[in-house]
């Protein structure tokens, strides 16, 4: 029953082999842009922008979303990819991403 493979280890915890480990489903647009849209769904009615669009293989996105939660002065977090931030201030935030080189649109109502 057992085929040999080290699963689990008292020093490193569970052991998944590199090839196994998940792929972030990432959505990427064509055109470039990147996208803000606004989600209350789920949220008892408080709104967040969510940040869609950014490549996690050629940006940070804990950094980033760090520097844009301080900026902004509110809080948020970074989920599969996406970075939401609280509130509902996306011209001010488009103005900080379009600042570090983004090219923003804003989606959604």
């Amino acid at each position: 029953m057992s085929d040999g493979r080290l699963v689990y280890s008292t020093e490193l915890g569970r052991i998944k082999p590199e090839d196994e480990q998940p792929q972030q489903d990432v959505k990427l647009f064509k055109d470039g842009h990147i996208r803000i849209e606004r989600q209350t769904k789920g949220r008892k009615g408080k709104g967040v922008m969510l940040v869609v669009g950014i490549d996690p293989s050629e940006h940070d996105l804990k950094k980033l979303a760090k520097s844009l939660k301080s900026k902004m002065g509110q809080g948020g977090a970074v989920k599969e990819g996406i970075i939401e931030i609280q509130g509902d201030d996306r011209e001010k935030l488009k103005g900080l991403l379009v600042a570090q080189g983004f090219k923003v649109k804003i989606a959604g109502g």
